[in-house]
């Protein structure tokens, strides 16, 4: 088992790793994920990463079971679930421009199993649904 720096929701039992820096986003788009789309939150900060049956899973640490930082309110309690295989790796970064417009379709390789991955800005107003878009199928390879 990995315990590694990142922030992990599921989404329609799909799940959704959140990479990158302190101060990033990470939290803050978990936040809009779970009270604007229903998604449910897995840990928050912490991640334990492991492969069962050639499936990445991520865990929440006994410690911050359902705890998600709300910067500059304070720690809420959330519903979480203990695990979820990730789907998605998304790395957020500094600003809209750090993004290529039309990627074509990335795999990441986590703990050697590949998985699909993005580079988001996390404080556009359409970051949520980009990420429900990629997550749900409805993006396609343009390229």
């Amino acid at each position: 088992m990995t315990n590694i720096h990142a922030t992990l929701v599921s989404f329609q039992n799909k799940g959704i790793l959140l990479r990158g820096k302190s101060g990033s986003g990470k939290s803050d788009l978990a936040l809009r994920l779970i009270t604007m789309h229903g998604a449910t939150l897995v840990a928050d900060d912490r991640v334990n990463l492991c492969v069962q049956k050639n499936k990445l899973l991520g865990s929440v640490p006994h410690e911050i079971q359902g705890k998600l930082e709300i910067r500059g309110v304070g720690i809420a309690n959330f519903p979480f679930l203990s695990q979820s295989e990730i789907s998605l790796c998304v790395d957020l970064v500094d600003g809209a421009n750090d993004i290529e417009r039309l990627p074509v379709l990335e795999k990441i390789c986590l703990q050697g199993i590949s998985i699909d991955y993005l580079t988001l800005y996390p404080f556009e107003a359409s970051a949520t649904c980009k990420l429900i878009a990629k997550i749900s199928g409805i993006i396609s390879d343009l390229c």
